[in-house]
């Protein structure tokens, strides 16, 4: 077995797009083609997220209940999400479509996309191909959405909640 020198950010992005898959089946070079991410960086990070027991031996079933704890209480230690200068982007965190009716934010959080139109205050992505994967994906979009509030350090029950039924909405399939 490989030794684990930690996680990196597109283990969390592979994950969620597993999950936002919803139990479809999947081999790793979909989950490139749709991350837009090379096969090899795929085959690593399910490595290192099966050595840290995200997911079971085979690679192919996310550990929900230990990915969610890490994302509530220690993502945005590990990961966090440094707000940048104004710019045009896609809509993240609070000002995302899933969140955007609850809260209300005086300056929007946005992932850079030169392509977008919305005007926010930049954070980056969990990885650089974020926004076109989730361009192509909205149950992935809504998850790394939820997953940025949480990265930028929100707290409420309501964005723990929502980002609990995304990910535990793939066993209804």
């Amino acid at each position: 077995m490989k030794e684990h020198k930690g996680m990196r950010p597109q283990d969390i992005v592979i994950l969620l797009k597993i999950i936002a898959l919803r139990g479809k089946s999947w081999h790793n070079k979909d989950l490139a083609s749709a991350l837009r991410i090379s096969n090899s960086e795929v085959s690593e990070s399910l490595n290192r997220s099966s050595i840290s027991g995200l997911t079971g031996p085979q690679k192919q079933e996310v550990n929900k209940e230990g990915l969610l704890e890490f994302l509530v209480y220690g993502l945005r230690y590990v990961f966090p999400a440094a707000k940048g200068r104004l710019m045009r982007g896609m809509p993240t965190a609070y000002s995302a479509p899933v969140l955007s009716e609850e809260f209300v934010v005086d300056d929007p959080y946005i992932w850079p996309a030169s392509e977008e139109s919305k005007k926010g205050v930049a954070i980056a992505p969990l990885y650089h191909t974020v926004p076109a994967a989730c361009a192509d994906d909205p149950v992935l979009y809504e998850l790394l959405t939820l997953t940025d509030a949480l990265r930028i350090g929100a707290r409420s029950e309501e964005v723990v909640e929502k980002l609990a039924r995304k990910i535990y909405q793939s066993d209804i399939s």
